[in-house]
């Protein structure tokens, strides 16, 4: 491939060749740079991208650092979730890049990640934490293999995860109906949060799927409940890796947004009995009466259309006083305050740590979800039916994690046995 540099007037210009177009030879050219070096050092970089067909470094040269940028920029932005990419940015910022970042991404091995493994838990890192970010970096470096071919096989396949004498597990907490009693007693209607907590407890409904409820998705009359959202932070107008880089610091971007849901088999339709729905009723119609007594200072809630990383449609939600004129369109939210400002996950920390503290109940909103599968599957509800009411995409989950071996399960299994020894 021929390639150099000229002078035009007062500035350089490179250019070489590239392939045939319709049978005709093509040149690349660029111009604009002051000096015969800086042309030919663009040159250089120009000509390394041609011969790699577009790409910007050499795969036998690329250190581990720039390939998990690469990795990240197109595959992690295109394929996951947008809190996902930030846990993936925290595992690559703060424990891949520092460990691996220097090394050359064909001088990788089994050694060196095992010795990384080994060093994590030696750190204090839970079983879970190091799992996670050796299944990140096994992911990044997979990605290496195909589709790109930067390497041949993967070193992290031959890793052993340390051993952990007393693995700790996430606590799964399950509420007593005294406890909830309690609770609801501790922030009783028409108290913002009231809500919150009876559509966990009654439907087993995530934290993101609740706050992202608007009252189109409730069909009073058939007493169902229609998820097909979420609601997330994010920071909008910056880069996910400004936003990682920004933690700690006031986020003055941030915003609300309506998000796809945790899985496919999370978009469901699920039905709840009276309680709630008389709970329901009430909210609606409080949430009419105080738009009236605010009038023109309540607080509307608008979806402003934008695209993320993906390209694909986000929604972010405006409050704007009614005064106020707007073309948006209205997200008509469940879980409002008074005067109709949005009430989100951020603010539920304050009930969760009263709870927790003040009233001694071992509390997360989580545990409104474990409650309401371990209550169904101990009562006798098919497990079938639980599955698709939490929207888990297959059963297992619905056993291992959700269905806890309680007291009552116990005694049921203990009756039972005595109860067919008998007959036998």
């Amino acid at each position: 491939m021929k390639g150099g540099t000229r002078k035009k007037g007062s500035t350089w210009y490179y250019y070489f060749d590239i392939g045939k177009v319709d049978g005709k030879r093509k040149k690349k050219e660029k111009g604009g740079f002051k000096t015969k070096k800086a042309a030919e050092q663009e040159l250089a970089k120009a000509m390394n991208e041609y011969n790699n067909a577009g790409q910007v470094f050499e795969p036998n040269e690329i250190s581990v650092s720039d390939y998990l940028d690469f990795w990240f920029d197109n595959f992690c932005k295109m394929n996951l979730k947008y809190n996902t990419q930030l846990n993936y940015l925290n595992i690559i910022e703060n424990h891949l890049k520092p460990r691996f970042g220097m090394y050359k991404l064909k001088a990788l091995n089994s050694a060196t990640i095992q010795e990384f493994a080994n060093d994590l838990k030696l750190n204090g890192l839970a079983k879970n934490s190091v799992v996670g970010i050796i299944t990140t970096f096994s992911g990044a470096l997979n990605y290496a293999i195909e589709p790109l071919h930067y390497i041949q096989y993967n070193p992290c396949d031959r890793i052993k995860y340390p051993k952990y004498n007393t693995p700790k597990g996430e606590t799964r907490y399950i509420i007593t109906p005294d406890d909830f009693k309690k609770i609801t007693d501790r922030f009783p209607y028409p108290n913002q949060f009231y809500i919150p907590l009876m559509i966990g407890y009654y439907t087993g409904l995530r934290i993101s799927e609740v706050f992202a409820l608007t009252w189109d998705d409730i069909d009073m009359k058939e007493r169902t409940i229609d998820v097909n959202k979420i609601i997330v932070k994010r920071n909008y107008g910056v880069d996910v890796r400004k936003v990682f880089k920004q933690k700690g610091k006031k986020e003055e971007k941030s915003a609300w947004y309506f998000g796809s849901t945790k899985t496919y088999s999370s978009n469901r339709i699920i039905k709840f009995g009276d309680t709630l729905y008389q709970a329901l009723k009430q909210a609606k119609m409080q949430q009419n009466k105080n738009r009236l007594l605010y009038g023109e200072y309540y607080t509307n809630i608008y979806k402003k259309k934008e695209k993320d990383e993906k390209g694909e449609d986000i929604y972010r939600l405006i409050e704007i006083e009614q005064s106020i004129p707007c073309q948006l369109p209205k997200a008509d939210m469940v879980c409002v305050r008074e005067n109709g400002q949005y009430v989100s996950t951020d603010s539920f920390k304050y009930p969760s740590k009263v709870i927790h503290y003040e009233l001694n109940i071992a509390f997360n909103f989580h545990s409104l979800r474990h409650t309401h599968a371990t209550l169904l599957i101990e009562n006798g509800a098919n497990v079938k039916d639980v599955q698709e009411r939490l929207g888990h995409q297959n059963i297992e989950t619905t056993l291992q994690t959700y269905v806890h071996n309680t007291d009552t399960l116990r005694n049921e299994t203990v009756d039972i046995f005595e109860n067919a020894a008998k007959t036998s």
